[in-house]
């Protein structure tokens, strides 16, 4: 468990060039430096020097930050900018009370005997179609959104059934975004070991998610041996094909941790009758964020707007993602958006295909 002191010489190689600027949602929207990787660093270089304390007021600006990871992905010098910020998190709130409470609302006891609760109440069976015996073994990382709404992990069984593949479930716990975001490190490290285990001893191929997160996390873990994919790029590196009876217009809004739009692209170029028009910033952050949206509200919204913005002016039919937490993040947006007279559905990329008259 590392702490901010062992990122000294990460933070150093930044050089101030200001690349973070151009990418940054927050900084693009509020021209805030301490928005932005580069003036964060200022601060928590500071801290190690001992020239500052670690108090609320930089916590503020550690809480002002989307997750996304457009400055680690433009970074020059390669900087890992969100787990610099994790680790600072981390060493704000241990052995303070408000640590000590996150702790307790993230732990097995509390976090996950809601989540369990709720999962069991929306079981949903394990499926098996055997055809010919080429199928491939999936096995579902059921994140947390599919244990309270099981809807799109039923979409994805529903398109799975009409093709040659099993599909299994386990008992997984939460990916672990929620606890780094927060700076609950140790938790983190529980859930990872355990996910890791039940992945490694599974006789599935293939590890599918329909959060872009998840997969995120998932594909993060240190020692990992089976493929872990998001369900978009399974559908488009198994070149699966849909066809629909009506026409429609779709955009597609890409979260920030589904870095393969390109699969993005080939599932709807293998869709009959989908005319996809790809919106302006179609991959800058819906705003959503997680704990983003409630700790920033007045920026979540925000940027929420901006994005709904962007998807109307492809005038869609329907808005799409693959993400639940992005979802919400689309739904406030139109919501918060006044005086429209375009009204397009939003959708779970899972749930839109699912409805093809054929999946070939």
């Amino acid at each position: 468990m590392k702490s901010l002191r062992d990122y000294a010489d990460e933070i150093n190689k930044c050089s101030k060039c200001g690349l973070c600027q151009s990418v940054c949602p927050l900084y693009k929207l509020t021209g805030n430096d301490c928005a932005v990787s580069k003036g964060k660093f200022i601060m928590l270089d500071g801290v190690i020097k001992g020239d500052l304390t670690l108090n609320k007021n930089i916590d503020k600006y550690l809480e002002m930050c989307l997750k996304c990871g457009k400055c680690t992905d433009f970074c020059p010098s390669g900087i890992d900018v969100c787990k610099i910020f994790t680790a600072a998190k981390h060493d704000f709130l241990k052995d303070t009370t408000c640590g000590k409470l996150i702790e307790f609302a993230q732990s097995e006891k509390i976090f996950d005997r809601i989540i369990n609760t709720i999962g069991e109440i929306n079981k949903t069976e394990k499926i098996s179609k055997n055809s010919d015996g080429t199928q491939k073994n999936l096995i579902f990382f059921r994140g947390c959104a599919n244990k309270i709404n099981p809807s799109s992990e039923n979409n994805i069984r529903k398109i799975l059934t009409n093709l040659s593949y099993t599909l299994e479930n386990d008992d997984f716990k939460c990916c672990g975004v929620p606890f780094a975001s927060s700076g609950n490190i140790k938790r983190y490290e529980e859930v990872e070991k355990y996910n890791t285990e039940i992945i490694n001893n599974s006789q599935s191929d293939i590890v599918i998610t329909d959060c872009a997160s998840c997969a995120s996390s998932i594909k993060s873990y240190k020692n990992t041996d089976k493929q872990i994919k998001n369900f978009v790029e399974f559908l488009a590196d198994e070149n699966i094909k849909f066809r629909f009876k009506k026409k429609y217009k779709i955009t597609f809004h890409k979260p920030c941790h589904l870095k393969n739009y390109e699969a993005v692209k080939k599932v709807f170029k293998n869709c009959e009758n989908i005319e996809y028009m790809e919106m302006p910033n179609y991959d800058d952050c819906c705003g959503f964020a997680g704990q983003f949206a409630i700790t920033n509200r007045k920026y979540s919204i925000e940027l929420s707007k901006q994005k709904i913005k962007n998807a109307l002016s492809t005038k869609p039919d329907i808005i799409l993602t693959a993400c639940p937490a992005c979802l919400l993040g689309l739904t406030q947006g139109l919501f918060y958006t006044r005086g429209i007279k375009l009204q397009p559905k939003i959708m779970n990329i899972t749930e839109f295909l699912s409805n093809a008259e054929a999946y070939l």
